[in-house]
């Protein structure tokens, strides 16, 4: 039996007709930079999410680069992102040639340390942004309370959480001053390549985000600001309008997925609680948790398991052995940015984050879409119990 990490073929054919002819006609209109297409996207996303403002942009790199430009973040201001997370993260900060300060993550959640966030502000921070992980909202009232003690802009990266809710049910990327989101193929709402949102519910930043998108013109050729080529193509905001009715659904089917993964781990006897920065038996598997969700029956989009991550002794040992049993597998993310070559004017050694450096030795992905199967599923937990037995 073949299980690859993530195989969008199946979510094509279920959509081949209303995608194919969504991008015939962008091909038919000729209009292929912003445009109707763009809007309808913009809007549908903005009804979605409950935000007031949503801004399609290239990529998600591009909408946290476009942010922390919105919110006018100048070499040296120092902005608190969490050491554990996709390089874009810190990687936009240092563009800017402003300092970014790592903090710590949750054992649990993965998500940044509220007390480590406390601990690294100073009187140069100027925003905070802290990451959805895998699909699971961090501590957003602990955050913004941070924020509005200090002054302090809070971007949120969730390009990872589209759709997921807080414990309170507003959608991640509509708390904090602006939301930034990924439409890579491998999210759960994904496009035809690369493609991104902003989201705002502040007026004034939502017009200097789309001043800024396209190289701070206004009107077009006159520039009081610079900004960048930061447009998202007609084609792909076509693919998402299609695509976006159906998130919730296949949110819902990646839960579905991602708890009999976990009835099944119990089942065999490998289920190890989670929340530990040590595994107690190299016999055992270290589960994810989702934090929110027996908190309210309203709530349904608690975590949308963009990711489903376990934790293992020997994970490269796993990963090798699931490799040769024909299932895919990742590593998200194997280098915390404090020991990245390229941060290491930061200061930081091996041992200054232990729970991250746990996490990233520890931790592998397993297929979770949700065209999956139970059998491919039940398939990869017995392979995961003949490795570790």
């Amino acid at each position: 039996m073949k299980v690859p990490l993530l195989d969008l073929k199946p979510q094509y054919q279920s959509l081949k007709k209303e995608l194919d002819e969504a991008i015939l006609k962008v091909a038919e209109s000729q209009y292929f930079i912003l445009g109707p297409e763009m809007k309808k996207m913009e809007d549908a996303c903005a009804e979605y999410l409950g935000a007031k403002h949503a801004i399609g942009v290239s990529s998600g790199t591009d909408a946290l680069l476009l942010a922390l430009m919105a919110i006018d973040i100048q070499p040296g201001d120092e902005v608190i992102v969490p050491t554990y997370s996709f390089f874009a993260t810190a990687g936009v900060v240092s563009r800017l040639n402003a300092v970014p300060v790592l903090t710590e993550c949750d054992p649990v959640t993965f998500n940044i340390d509220i007390e480590d966030i406390k601990r690294k502000i100073t009187s140069k921070t100027k925003a905070i942004i802290p990451v959805h992980l895998y699909g699971q909202s961090s501590e957003m009232d602990e955050i913004m309370k941070i924020a509005d003690q200090h002054n302090l802009f809070v971007i949120e990266d969730a390009a990872q959480a589209i759709g997921t809710q807080y414990k309170n049910g507003k959608s991640v990327g509509t708390i904090g001053h602006i939301g930034c989101f990924s439409f890579f193929p491998s999210k759960n709402l994904g496009c035809f390549g690369d493609g991104g949102l902003v989201t705002t519910n502040d007026d004034e930043i939502a017009k200097v985000l789309t001043i800024k998108r396209v190289h701070g013109g206004e009107p077009k050729y006159y520039h009081k600001v610079i900004g960048g080529n930061f447009r998202l193509d007609a084609i792909q905001a076509a693919v998402v309008s299609v695509k976006l009715p159906h998130l919730d659904s296949w949110s819902e089917k990646r839960r579905a997925n991602a708890a009999r993964y976990t009835k099944l781990f119990i089942a065999a006897g490998l289920a190890e609680e989670t929340g530990k920065v040590k595994l107690d038996s190299k016999n055992k598997v270290l589960l994810p948790k989702a934090v929110y969700e027996h908190l309210s029956s309203s709530v349904k989009n608690y975590h949308i398991y963009n990711q489903y991550i376990i934790r293992v002794e020997d994970r490269d040992g796993l990963r090798d052995y699931l490799s040769k049993n024909d299932i895919g597998t990742e590593i998200y993310y194997p280098v915390p940015f404090h020991l990245q070559e390229c941060f290491a004017d930061l200061g930081h050694k091996k041992g200054d984050f232990p729970v991250s450096e746990f996490c990233a030795n520890s931790s592998l992905a397993l297929p979770i879409y949700p065209e999956l199967n139970d059998d491919q599923l039940n398939f990869v937990v017995e392979k995961i119990a003949d490795f570790i037995k």
